[in-house]
């Protein structure tokens, strides 16, 4: 990783942004409908530290080198950092494509070298991440105390949030019905964690890009990964960081049965065709499958 990613919070913050243009206008737009108050300046109130002090982030826009130097050796007089456009070498830090979703905000960095490339990604993961999805997180952080309340064993409260993310509560805040969603998302925290186990086949030869979302989704919510061999590296690294990993080998169709009643969500990539004993056992044992 040769950046790190990092998010400011903007509620009640300044940024400003310095010059003129194009590049400003465009910087100034990142922030349209951001709790942030933008500052736009210009001309020598650029060059004066106090024009930037207790900004969050400053930004230096121009095809003057002398004001781009100046204004950022302002900025940093004030201590805060700075970002001159298309001027890595010139930045603190560098502004990548970001995906704005409210409360829900993805970006896509390539350390300055090609925001092409990066507003390219964007467009590609922009596709998987609902309109909705902001209205889920506030969601959530509404209830926040609540949930760590009510489940206050960390393994229980992951399960339960799993689960709410993609459940009824989440759905109807995807529609914009915030007290329904509320009203739905109490009632499944007075049921508690009783998840339903489920086995998920998955081909798992690749390409990547081939998968639907609903793959996408069941790889993100797996507690347990099995990959036969021979499954795409690039699909096995889209399944949760923190999922258990266990070998073919290792998971006989009672080990599969036997997850799935603890309430684990099983993902098994495979590339070659399920083997119908192993299908047949869990549906002997009422264990939930889904082939996608």
């Amino acid at each position: 990783m040769d950046s790190f990613p990092a998010y400011f919070p903007l509620a009640g913050r300044r940024v400003v942004i310095a010059g003129s243009g194009e590049a400003a206008d465009n910087k100034a737009r990142l922030f349209d409908g951001s709790p942030a108050t933008v500052v736009r300046v210009d001309g020598h109130a650029a060059f004066l530290p106090g024009t930037y002090a207790g900004a969050v982030l400053a930004f230096v826009a121009g095809d003057d080198e002398v004001f781009l130097q100046a204004a950022a050796s302002a900025a940093r007089a004030a201590r805060v950092l700075v970002n001159v456009v298309d001027k890595p070498a010139m930045s603190d830090f560098n502004t990548p494509a970001v995906i704005d979703r409210g409360e829900v905000v993805a970006a896509v960095g390539t350390g300055g070298g090609s925001p092409t490339l990066a507003t390219k990604l964007r467009n590609d993961i922009e596709a998987q991440v609902p309109e909705g999805a902001g209205r889920v997180a506030a969601l959530l952080r509404k209830f926040q105390d609540e949930v760590r309340a009510a489940l206050p064993v960390l393994h229980e409260r992951r399960a339960f949030l799993r689960d709410a993310v993609t459940g009824e509560a989440a759905q109807a805040a995807m529609a914009g019905d915030m007290d329904k969603a509320g009203q739905l998302l109490r009632d499944a925290l007075a049921k508690g964690v009783g998840r339903e186990g489920k086995v998920r086949f998955i081909a798992g030869k690749g390409p990547s890009d081939l998968l639907t979302l609903r793959a996408l989704r069941a790889l993100g919510a797996a507690d347990v990964l099995v990959a036969d061999e021979g499954a795409d590296p690039e699909i096995v690294t889209l399944a949760r960081r923190d999922a258990q990993r266990l070998e073919p080998a290792q998971v006989a169709a009672e080990t599969l049965v036997a997850l799935a009643q603890e309430g684990k969500q099983i993902v098994r990539l495979i590339v070659a065709p399920v083997d119908p004993a192993i299908v047949q056992a869990l549906a002997a044992a009422s264990v939930a499958v889904e082939v996608i």
